[in-house]
């Protein structure tokens, strides 16, 4: 996928007007139409513009799994220098949580995953293994 901005401002300048009047469509059907299918026509032309504009549905697939990655990474990167400052708490249905400034783990001892969360925001559920099962036996460690 190429995100050259200098492409993305060609398309601009030679396709302004047709830019400009998909938002003007965009605004005229979010205030005419009052059911979901405004929301189905504001995709559609949402993805019509972006295919028109050179972006396949692979090319999102893969902007999309770049920032996936991108945030385990910060995750994992986050999880080695917050692991001094980590707090291991035990809940009351025998679930813990690993807290830290920037990061919280969920996760049910023996059951091979946890759930993460980067500022408040779920990255999912994670296999315990490598660093994550450093961190939390590390965390574990430090709280006792």
């Amino acid at each position: 996928m190429n995100l050259n901005t200098d492409a993305w401002l060609t398309f601009l300048q030679d396709n302004w007007i047709v830019i400009a009047i998909a938002i003007i469509v965009i605004l005229i059907v979010l205030k005419v139409v009052k059911t979901v299918l405004k929301w189905v026509l504001v995709a559609a032309i949402v993805i019509g513009i972006v295919t028109y504009g050179g972006l396949s549905i692979e090319d999102i697939k893969e902007v999309g799994s770049k920032v996936s990655e991108e945030a385990k990474d910060q995750a994992i990167k986050a999880m080695a220098g917050d692991a001094s400052k980590a707090v291991y708490k035990t809940n009351a249905d025998g679930s813990y949580t690993i807290t830290t400034d920037t990061l919280e783990l969920t996760g049910v001892p023996n059951s091979g995953e946890v759930t993460v969360k980067l500022k408040g925001i779920s990255l999912g559920t994670w296999k315990m293994e490598g660093e994550v099962r450093e961190f939390v036996k590390n965390a574990r460690a430090a709280s006792k």
